[in-house]
């Protein structure tokens, strides 16, 4: 069971990573060369999914960090 665990915390941990990683930021590289970086628009279509998910696996992640402190 403990190992189904740190297995389970292993794989939602990378994916985790690889969702915060794909979410993109709206000023990008603006900023750095002058631009205004005031930018901000909502999410929408793919972007919107991707944080939706990223929300879900992160709950997930805590539930069993939660669950593997009371065991």
């Amino acid at each position: 069971m403990t190992t189904t665990l740190l297995i389970a915390l292993i794989v939602l941990s990378i994916l985790l990573i690889v969702l915060i990683l794909m979410q993109q930021r709206g000023a990008a590289l603006g900023s750095a060369f002058g631009g205004d970086g005031g930018f901000y628009a909502t999410q929408r279509g793919a972007q919107k999914t991707i944080f939706i998910i990223t929300v879900i696996v992160f709950v997930a992640w805590i539930s069993l960090l939660v669950f593997n402190l009371i065991q």
